[in-house]
């Protein structure tokens, strides 16, 4: 009986990682959108503070349907919150929202991750549907020509450009939170239990990046590790 040894030990632990991270995003931002800010601030006005105090006027919010879809559209100049957040006054929803006006700060100040990733998106979605279908073509015709054995590196370079765009999402995540919780201690949005709330929010979010970072990483050894063997054979 074969085991594969490098999913073993590669990406079975990041996907187990990857499912903890998940289900305690879900089940700490479950708690506190049950803790409600003493000054019964909303989401939406939470992050129409901290756009206003960063000259951001012009960036509008909107309400969109659904859990935790919350995002920044830059392109549109849009803050988007979901049904928890967008009339929610808990200390979840606070969190959620200013990290999200992080992001509007983000790009207001050309921070560099997010231009980086910016610039890397296009290359990062040609190069995710191709990865794939590169490695397996370069397995099945590698043996009769080197060219086809090209093609699976080929295909490992499309997935390690996915892997770099999560690498440079991390630090983006990070500073949005940072940026975030900055505003809300400036404009004493919550108190300190409350502010505890969303910061446990904000940093069990900061995991799944972490997780799918993590996740990106072993699958790319593991292509590395296995295809490079089967060159060497």
């Amino acid at each position: 009986m074969y085991i594969d040894w490098t999913y073993v030990v590669l990406i079975l632990p990041a996907v187990i990682f990857s499912l903890w991270a998940s289900q305690r995003v879900d089940s700490t931002f479950k708690k506190y959108r049950q803790q409600y800010n003493y000054r019964g601030i909303t989401g939406a006005q939470a992050a129409r503070y901290v756009l206003d105090r960063n000259g951001l006027s012009a960036i509008r919010i909107e309400h969109i349907s659904g859990s935790l879809t919350d995002h920044f559209d830059p392109k549109a100049g849009v803050i988007r919150l979901s049904d928890d957040v967008y009339n929610s006054s808990s200390s979840a929803a606070v969190g959620v929202a200013c990290h999200e006006a992080g992001h509007a700060i983000q790009h207001s100040v050309n921070y560099l991750p997010v231009k980086i990733r910016a610039a890397i998106i296009p290359v990062t979605n040609f190069g995710s549907k191709l990865a794939m279908p590169l490695i397996i073509i370069g397995l099945i015709f590698g043996s009769l020509s080197p060219f086809f054995a090209w093609l699976t590196d080929a295909g490992i370079i499309c997935f390690g450009l996915c892997t770099l765009f999560q690498l440079v999402t991390l630090p983006t995540e990070f500073d949005a939170s940072r940026r975030a919780v900055q505003c809300i201690e400036a404009g004493n949005l919550l108190n300190g239990e409350e502010l505890n709330g969303a910061k446990k929010v904000l940093n069990a979010a900061a995991l799944t990046y972490v997780a799918a970072l993590a996740v990106s990483l072993a699958q790319l050894l593991r292509f590395i590790i296995l295809f490079g063997n089967r060159r060497d054979d």
